[in-house]
């Protein structure tokens, strides 16, 4: 049988289940502290961060965890961190899941992986393990992790999985540090190795409010550019707008604040034991240390997840959501408010709709639709993306990297927690 991408299955295993409300997909946050201090990242904390340590969740809360969800029906976790192997107890949590029967993805930046990890992977293999590549070169790659020595471990610990024939896929996130390594990455990845890449141009603020990851976020116009130059990326982009186009606005149709599949068919827990609707939306989570999995996924999530709106914005009548991605978890990061539009995410998804020649029918007050303040500054960004007037490929590393703001409370904006 044709192995369904996670993406895929989980969008079908939703649509078997509509009305029944089973988690059947949970992301588990084992740690947030990292060996790298990534400067886009949004929760990674110093290995040696103690407190962070003894706030986490037991090996036997792990677990116990995992007893619930089976009980509950769920069959497919997701491993994420920080950095997953930072935990020393790692493999034995994700033993035992694989002992319960759960499909498992592991989320790593591979620095950790040694043979011994390798080995004991290949005698218990997950159903894929995703590596996050920061750059094709040592130089770009560490001006990002700001740790030395990184881009050789990460390129170690893909090797040994790749030896193993492990179900590897490479990804990475597009900044302004490395933009111009992206082609090579994925070359590196699709060629070289024969494995799956993925490039993703979002960058949220930190979950304790700094706004330093946005110093290395991309213009809209280079996130366009990056998505257009990958094979079928224009093709992509088109049919979904299409699709969009042909049917109803999907927001229109409903009346709760949350629109996604958290807290219907899946949820979050963080490395604290607190269950939240996905690993970014951190606003509001319950801890299942007090009543367990099943109370708070019965009760508190529930009645989240079944929150109204109070208020209309532009994004209920928005056409062309699929080439948006913006989501409540994403306006609680960027300025605390779930109602709130993200404006880059829309400036995007407009950028994506012109670059393929869709017209975008009006929805509400919108800078980017015609006759807003920022639509023919759009409208030329897009005209230079179509007719591949930005060469991502001629993009060269940046002088020096941008200063960045430092994580704290006076760096902090969002003003959706006490940091």
């Amino acid at each position: 049988m044709e192995q369904l991408s996670y993406s895929a299955f989980s969008a079908d295993l939703h649509q078997r289940h509509v009305g029944e409300r089973v988690p059947l997909q949970v992301s588990i946050e084992v740690t947030r502290r990292c060996p790298l201090e990534c400067l886009h990242c949004y929760n990674n904390l110093p290995m040696g961060d103690l407190e962070a340590k003894q706030r986490e969740l037991t090996k036997e809360e792990h677990f116990r965890v995992l007893d619930e969800l089976v009980e509950m029906g769920c069959f497919w976790i997701l491993y994420t961190g920080g950095e997953i192997f930072a935990r020393k107890d790692f493999l034995e949590i994700y033993t035992y899941a694989k002992q319960k029967g759960f499909l498992v993805t592991l989320f790593t930046n591979g620095t950790i992986i040694n043979e011994q990890i390798a080995d004991y992977l290949a005698e218990w293999p997950p159903f894929a393990i995703e590596i996050t590549l920061y750059g094709r070169t040592r130089e770009t790659y560490e001006a990002l992790t700001a740790i030395p020595g990184s881009y050789d471990r990460c390129l170690r610990g893909i090797g040994l999985l790749r030896e193993r024939g492990l179900p590897l896929k490479l990804k990475t996130v597009a900044t302004s540090i490395n933009k111009h390594e992206v082609s090579a990455m994925r070359r590196f990845a699709e060629e070289e190795l024969g494995v799956e890449f993925k490039m993703d141009g979002q960058i949220n603020p930190r979950i304790d409010c700094s706004q330093s990851p946005l110093a290395v976020r991309l213009t809209p116009e280079d996130v366009v550019a990056l998505d257009m130059s990958a094979p079928k990326g224009m093709s992509e982009y088109r049919r979904l707008a299409k699709h969009d186009l042909e049917n109803p606005p999907n927001l229109a149709q409903i009346d709760t604040v949350y629109h996604c599949g958290g807290g219907m068919s899946g949820f979050a827990i963080n490395a604290y034991g607190e269950m939240g609707i996905c690993v970014i939306s951190q606003q509001e989570t319950f801890s299942v240390r007090e009543v367990g999995v099943r109370k708070v996924w019965e009760d508190s999530l529930l009645r989240l997840r079944a929150r109204k709106r109070t208020r209309v914005t532009k994004c209920i009548q928005c056409r062309i959501q699929s080439l948006c991605g913006m989501c409540p978890a994403n306006g609680e990061m960027e300025s605390g408010d779930r109602e709130s539009p993200v404006e880059f995410l829309c400036h995007v998804a407009h950028l994506r709709a012109a670059a393929v020649g869709v017209e975008i029918p009006a929805h509400g007050e919108c800078e980017f639709c015609a006759g807003g303040g920022q639509h023919d500054d759009m409208m030329e960004s897009a005209r230079r993306i179509a007719n591949k007037e930005i060469d991502v490929e001629s993009w060269v590393r940046p002088q020096a990297i941008l200063p960045i703001l430092g994580n704290s409370s006076a760096a902090s904006g969002c003003g959706n927690c006490g940091h």
